[in-house]
């Protein structure tokens, strides 16, 4: 367990174990896009969360909470640099606790994947996103568990990818999204209490499509 050097935290401060990294882009002008999926799972994480506190120390660009997901301690934190800056938040916050790379969770959309599924992995390319992309530059290495979020691809060649991500979800999106951040939250909290390779048996072969577990083999993801 990790304590935060320097600072007293007070009897009712959780003890950290991982940091968890939210990606998005600050501002009330990018909230609800694509882009910002990372931060809609920091918002679930903190919603079910037994305790949620600003850190006494904070990060230059960023914001570091502490919580207490059923038991298991972390430390969340939303990068507030803008996507392709995020590397620089993380690399100051890793340095000042002292994480490793395998201690932490970076949680983001990712284009390659269909809306409604999620992918796990302990490590790997970036796939294209600038804010894991960072981090990876930052760290030097790409050695570090990262949760994606799907947002599918524009359907049509006529849209520019910067345009699709940075625009809201549609409305026959949304449900999908609330589904998906859910599910997703629960994995971190499945990853915190159980390990990575726990979240990721379930979490790869989870769709949004098989809605009803009962009925179409959803994996039993624990419920936060």
């Amino acid at each position: 367990m990790m304590d935060f050097p320097g600072t007293t935290l007070g009897a009712c401060q959780p003890a950290r174990t991982q940091l968890v990294v939210c990606l998005g882009n600050p501002g009330d002008k990018y909230a609800g896009t694509r882009h910002n999926a990372g931060f809609l799972v920091a918002d679930q994480l903190q919603a079910v969360s037994a305790f949620d506190a600003a850190t006494p120390w904070q990060p230059a660009c960023g914001e570091l909470r502490s919580l207490d997901l059923y038991g298991f301690d972390c430390l969340l934190l939303r990068p507030l640099a803008y996507m392709n800056s995020s590397g620089e938040v993380v690399k100051e916050v890793t340095a000042r606790f002292g994480f490793s790379p395998a201690e932490l969770i970076v949680v983001s959309d990712c284009l390659d994947l269909p809306l409604g599924r999620l992918r796990i992995r302990a490590g790997g390319s970036s796939a294209g996103q600038k804010g894991v992309a960072s981090i990876a530059q930052h760290l030097e290495t790409g050695a570090f568990p990262r949760f994606r979020i799907g947002i599918g691809r524009p359907q049509s060649t006529d849209i520019a990818i910067i345009d699709y991500v940075l625009a809201p979800w549609t409305s026959a999106e949304q449900a999908v999204v609330r589904q998906v951040v859910a599910v997703a939250a629960n994995l971190v909290v499945t990853a915190l209490k159980q390990g990575l390779n726990a979240a990721m048996n379930l979490g790869n072969s989870w769709s949004a499509d098989n809605i009803n577990a009962s009925e179409k083999g959803e994996p039993n993801v624990e419920k936060v």
